[in-house]
């Protein structure tokens, strides 16, 4: 059991964690979720030891390992097998203590140990781990020199799973690993014997790899049973019925304040007045909880609707100084395609994606663009490109030069990027409103195809719905890589596999893709009933997608009628304000009684066409709702 009680911690004299009391059961697989910034990091350190709590306890069973991945990826000439198997700390002193040792007694218990901790399946259980975070055999034998940062620190992850602690605290482990790592992680978190606190913006790996939910907000830590879409649920449930409760509290109040006014000098309801004015003092307010954010980010809708194809690619390929990393493309992509690229890293997502965008050119074949093909592409990468001392504003200036501060202002904020934030140096904002800048930024100019290169990466969980919403409202096309699987199902209609040095259309959908990866673990159905549920989730799939492409394709003329409706309305109101101003002077009556009349009979025309237009604008929005899927 982890127990948490009372918990304060201050950083820079703001307070981070005020009180804070959690219990978390054995075993229990959380994730603990809030936005960023709130303290979670800072959390694991206080757990861990490495901060010193300011008041209040952290308790955890005797002994208890703790766990989390090493802050400094390895780099040493070990191979990347001997880095993992080297975690394991007690195996390794035993081996080594087996080698010297002379007492028999001594060896015989060294050895049993070695049995008891199955040291014999070492190797083949930490190649297994490697192999699930997108090693090959090959690589697991090369020193870890040799790999960048971000592949050693999957090398990192790997030794921490290895070791299997009693509680592992794993903090955003997805952000150095594709879908393909993505997924094997799920699967490994959730059959882990011991206990686990995960921090995590992964939607599906909070559904799928936990049984509970911690929430950190305004200093508290809040605990739910459940994956996040029941901890969202109860939350939003508990935020409603807070409101209400709230709400009548407040009639109440207004009630008995009603009272005290009108009695309080009367003599004969002074006592009255004076217990209702100590009933007053005594009610507390009702506190509601914060809902989500309400960000909103949006992608400029594209100036010109382009005639398919905009791409067309024939016996194509691509790669790097006379290698070639993808051959024989023949693809076609659409105006309004919503195409996610799924492979392990490594196998040429990025190289197609540099392709598509202009920033390769072709070794040998085809590629036939539309004529105005606009494109906008976003990779992690280019957040290095932002300017470190300029503000949001200054970033977008020379994209608008004659522009007012107020409309700079209101672009920026088309970002996701609040007040407070827009006049602070790029250097200064946090992962996530540097990477919705970056977006911003790259969609500036309403481009027809926009290619987005892992965009989850920084941002919460409240980003990546926004993020969601914004790609299933653009009308242009989209190409996705993302190893949040959330955000490919929500917005993709095409899967395209890139692997064995092509790219090729993926007929399942994500649950089928799930089960390839995790092939051996989790398929235990006879073959042909496999098959059977395959070719059923195939049909299902592209039954899916099918529905989706229509769904898009009312949506456009739909919220286009809604804008059109939305401007009637507001020229009605406009120009009824304006009669009931004219009206509203009484000499008219008088001095011109015909054109009272007029007035009066052009108003009352107005308002009918005004409840009319009205009433169409709400059934189409609850059509646009119900097409939405909200």
């Amino acid at each position: 059991m982890l127990q948490v009680s009372n918990l304060t911690y201050r950083i820079a004299g703001r307070l981070l964690i005020d009180n804070a009391s959690v219990t978390i059961p054995s075993g229990a697989k959380t994730g603990l979720v809030g936005r960023n910034g709130v303290g979670k990091s800072t959390l694991f350190k206080l757990l861990c030891g490495e901060l010193a709590v300011e008041s209040g306890s952290v308790h955890m069973p005797q002994k208890a390992r703790v766990g989390q991945v090493a802050q400094e990826a390895p780099g040493t000439q070990d191979t990347l097998l001997e880095v993992v198997l080297a975690a394991d700390t007690e195996r390794t002193a035993l081996l080594a203590e087996a080698e010297t040792a002379e007492d028999a007694h001594r060896i015989a218990e060294i050895h049993m140990r070695l049995v008891d901790i199955e040291s014999h399946s070492a190797e083949a259980r930490a190649s297994a781990i490697l192999s699930g975070l997108g090693f090959s055999p090959e690589q697991q034998q090369e020193s870890c020199a040799n790999f960048s940062g971000g592949w050693r620190m999957r090398v990192a992850l790997a030794a921490l799973l290895f070791s299997k602690p009693d509680l592992m605290l794993l903090d955003e482990p997805t952000n150095y690993l594709d879908l393909e790592g993505t997924m094997w992680l799920e699967n490994f978190i959730a059959r882990y014997p011991y206990q686990v606190v995960l921090i995590s913006h992964d939607r599906d790996l909070l559904n799928n790899a936990v049984d509970s939910i911690v929430h950190m907000d305004a200093g508290k830590l809040t605990f739910y049973r459940g994956g996040y879409d029941s901890f969202d649920r109860q939350r939003r449930e508990t935020i409603l019925l807070q409101k209400k409760a709230a709400e009548k509290q407040e009639k109440q109040r207004k009630h008995i304040q009603s009272f005290v006014d009108r009695f309080r000098a009367k003599a004969t309801k002074a006592k009255q007045a004076q217990s209702r004015i100590k009933m007053l003092e005594k009610m507390q307010p009702i506190s509601v909880l914060d809902e989500a954010s309400g960000l909103e980010l949006h992608i400029p809708q594209p100036e010109a609707k382009l005639s398919p194809p905009i791409i067309k690619l024939e016996s194509a390929s691509v790669g790097y100084d006379d290698k070639a990393i993808l051959r024989g493309l023949n693809l076609n992509i659409d105006h309004d395609d919503r195409i996610a690229l799924l492979g392990a890293n490594g196998n040429g997502k990025s190289t197609f994606a540099k392709l598509i965008a202009g920033r390769l050119g072709l070794m040998s074949g085809d590629m036939t663009c539309a004529n105005k093909l606009s494109t906008a592409f976003f990779a992690q990468h280019q957040l290095d490109d932002l300017m470190p001392e300029s503000n949001p504003i200054e970033h977008v200036r020379p994209l608008m030069p004659d522009a007012p501060e107020s409309k700079l202002r209101a672009r920026v904020d088309r970002f996701g990027l609040p007040t407070d934030r827009m006049l602070t140096p790029a250097k200064d904002l946090s992962g996530g409103e540097k990477a919705r800048l970056l977006l911003g930024l790259a969609t500036f100019h309403g481009p027809n195809l926009v290619i987005l290169d892992e965009p989850t990466n920084h941002l919460d969980i409240d980003s990546r719905e926004a993020l969601v919403h914004a790609i299933n409202d653009y009308e242009g096309a989209v190409i996705l890589i993302s190893h949040d699987r959330h955000l490919v199902e929500a917005c993709a209609d095409r899967l395209w596999l890139v692997a064995d040095g092509g790219v090729r259309p993926f007929d399942g959908d994500m649950a089928e893709y799930r089960r390839l990866i995790l092939k051996g673990e989790l398929n235990s159905k006879p073959e042909g009933e496999a098959e059977t549920e395959a070719q059923t989730e195939r049909s299902n799939a592209q039954a899916r997608r099918k529905e989706a492409a229509e769904r898009r394709a009312k949506l456009a003329p739909l919220k286009k009628n809604i804008e059109a409706a939305e401007k009637e309305i507001a020229k009605f109101q406009k120009y009824i304000k304006k009669l009931d101003a004219l009206l509203a002077d009484p000499r008219i009556y008088t001095e011109a009684p015909d054109k009272a009349k007029e007035h009066a009979i052009r108003r009352a025309a107005y308002v009918k066409v005004l409840e009319e237009t009205e009433e169409n604008w709400l059934e189409m929005s609850a059509e646009l709702e119900e097409l939405s899927g909200g």
